[in-house]
């Protein structure tokens, strides 16, 4: 494996695999106990992570320092503050962390407390991300979410109060049985606590899924286009309304005075996946990108954690990215981005096509760039297909 060019700026993910149930649309790499059985533990995890941290830095260009650490899952919060402390112990007795290096890790509301963001706080993380989906109770229901509708809001409250000035909260939006009225109350919700983030994903129905095989037997619907867009449309006024900005097509932040995103409350972490930044995601199934390669780690805990106990990085398969997958990747990542796609990234057929949706209200130029509108935000993929592929 290739050491990067150290001047890159770097990031790390780390996979927490453990879930206390398993929600019935996620088809993220976790495991209850029920399903671990006595193959793995929080403490054979444990011992692979800190082995692959230490390969990790072996391998990469010495004295390269850390910009951004996120701790996701899966529920890292079940590890509890003492554990997510040792968790980023381990990573700077590996690695070196920048100055102002953003630190972040999702947690659950219900494995959460005021005690547990303290413990947060004194271990050095920055930044907290709660998964919140919806107030609505009925909505929780269908996603087969555990915690009760105003648990994601209390916890962001004790976060605050704990010293957390970065707080995001997550919704999940066109849920079957969601009305209007019900993402209206989720937002009224998540702007009545000091948060300066939400994430807002669409339901995706994925193969292999509780909620997957609930559609196809028809006992829930699927989620419908239209509506989806509309919900978008709603999410987006009701945020901008309240002072956030758009800074990627799923994500807002707190607004400066000019209507732009305010640098100190983007996920700085996720911007470096968005510019194909380099990053190394440590744990079981987690993915990295270095210097054009890619690989992702064995899924399972236990083969993941034997791997790294015989002294081999725990590597499930990889590739190598050609020219054309790094250009494919730059339109399709830098176009959600609020700064938009350099003009020049383009060729110039590909400049056609993109002034082409420019024509249609779905671009506009900015400083050299084209930047989706509200329009085209609603169909940014097929935006991106257009200008890679002739019709």
């Amino acid at each position: 494996m290739a050491t990067a060019d150290p001047s890159r700026p770097l990031s790390l993910y780390l996979h927490v695999p453990f879930c206390a149930t398993r929600c019935g649309y996620c088809d993220f790499n976790t495991y209850t106990a029920g399903e671990l059985g006595s193959s793995s533990s929080p403490q054979s995890w444990m011992e692979g992570v800190r082995a692959e941290l230490d390969q990790a830095a072996a391998l990469l260009a010495p004295g390269r320092r850390v910009g951004t650490v996120f701790v996701g899952g899966g529920t890292p919060s079940l590890l509890g503050a003492d554990g997510l402390a040792d968790l980023l112990g381990a990573v700077r007795d590996s690695f070196v962390l920048a100055p102002g290096a953003e630190v972040t890790t999702e947690s659950n509301p219900e494995s959460t407390s005021p005690e547990f963001f303290e413990g947060l706080r004194a271990a050095g993380f920055t930044r907290v991300s709660l998964g919140m989906q919806s107030a609505a109770r009925h909505v929780l229901a269908v996603l087969e979410r555990t915690h009760t509708p105003g648990r994601a809001l209390d916890a962001a409250r004790e976060a605050a109060a704990a010293g957390f000035e970065h707080l995001n909260l997550d919704l999940i939006y066109g849920t079957p049985g969601e009305r209007d009225e019900d993402l209206d109350a989720s937002l009224d919700a998540v702007l009545s606590v000091p948060v300066d983030h939400v994430s807002a994903y669409a339901l995706i129905v994925e193969d292999g899924t509780r909620f997957a095989r609930k559609v196809r037997r028809g006992e829930i619907p699927m989620p419908d286009d239209d509506v989806l867009a509309a919900r978008y449309e709603m999410i987006d006024s009701r945020l901008r309304a309240a002072g956030m900005a758009w800074y990627e097509v799923s994500n807002w932040a707190r607004a400066r005075p000019d209507a732009s995103p305010d640098p100190d409350s983007v996920c700085r972490h996720n911007e470096a996946y968005w510019r194909s930044d380099d990053w190394w995601g440590i744990g079981p199934g987690a993915h990295s990108h270095v210097d054009g390669v890619r690989w992702w780690n064995q899924k399972h805990p236990a083969t993941y954690s034997a791997s790294l106990a015989s002294g081999s990085l725990p590597i499930g398969g990889h590739e190598i990215l050609t020219a054309d997958d790094r250009h494919t990747e730059a339109v399709m990542l830098r176009l959600r981005m609020h700064q938009g796609l350099d003009v020049n990234v383009l060729s110039g057929a590909e400049r056609i096509r993109a002034d082409a949706a420019v024509a249609q209200g779905l671009l506009r130029t900015v400083a050299g760039a084209y930047v989706l509108t509200d329009r085209g935000r609603l169909l940014a993929d097929g935006v991106v297909r257009d200008i890679l592929v002739a019709q």
